[in-house]
Formats: structure tokens, C-alpha cells, sequence
């Protein structure tokens, strides 16, 4: 899931969203992503625990800046931001629940349904080959 959502949201090429303030390979936003997980009653003692062990305060500014250069940080805030979800994860092969349930956890601007199958597919082949 989190790699089919990183290849949807920047082909995990880009760390700052071009012409967009997202960042990360799964494209946080400052107010969005990044404060749902610091404050989510869920995840935010994992997130505290994260940004301890990044050597990241704890707080959106400085996280948000973090995403830029620290892949695994941006990793774990994107596993958080699914584990608020209070819905399990989607069964694997199952691209439909799987586009639904990215969507309703990422919101996505542009959400691109075309491109998900494909992606999904890709980043399946990926983990398990």
C-alpha cells in the first residue's frame, strides 16, 4: 500500500511536489498530513517516537522541513497516516478497496484514478516478486 500510494503521489521522484507545497515522497502537507499525525490520538505517541529517533522535533514546522531530505521519517508518517484509519488495510490484490481507501486517507487534490491500477499493480510486483 504505501508503496503503490508513494508511486501514485510522486513516482518516487519528486520530494517537493512540483508547483505545490507537498513533501515527501508521499507528499505531506504541512497543515494536512503532518498535524493529522502529530495530533491523532491514534498516532501521535508513535509520532513523537519517530521524530525522537530522527533526531526531528516533534512539531509541524520542523517535521515538515524533514521531509525534504529524510525518507524514512516521511515512510513512517505515511504507515501512521494509515494507521489512523481505523479501517484495516485492503486485502492485497484488491485495487478498487485500495484506490478507496487511498483516497479517503490522502485526500488528493488531483487524485488521478487512471493511473492507480497501474501503480498498484507495480508496486505489488515490487514487494513481492
Amino acid at each position: 500500500m504505501l508503496a503503490a500510494i508513494g508511486m501514485q503521489e510522486s513516482g518516487f521522484s519528486y520530494r517537493q511536489q512540483v508547483g505545490g507545497p507537498a513533501r515527501g515522497y508521499w507528499q505531506f502537507e504541512q497543515g494536512g498530513g503532518v498535524r493529522g499525525v502529530l495530533t491523532h490520538p491514534v498516532t501521535s505517541a508513535y509520532a513523537k517516537s519517530v521524530c525522537q529517533l530522527r533526531a526531528v522535533a516533534p512539531v509541524e514546522s520542523d517535521v515538515y522541513a524533514a521531509l525534504l531530505t529524510d525518507d524514512l521519517l516521511a515512510c513512517a508518517f505515511a504507515r501512521l497516516l494509515l494507521y489512523s484509519d481505523s479501517a484495516p488495510l485492503p486485502s492485497v490484490g484488491d485495487i478498487q478497496v485500495s484506490w478507496a481507501y487511498y483516497q479517503r486517507n490522502w485526500r488528493p487534490g488531483r487524485p488521478h484514478p487512471d493511473y492507480w491500477p497501474s501503480h498498484y499493480i507495480a508496486a505489488q510486483a515490487a514487494v513481492a516478486p
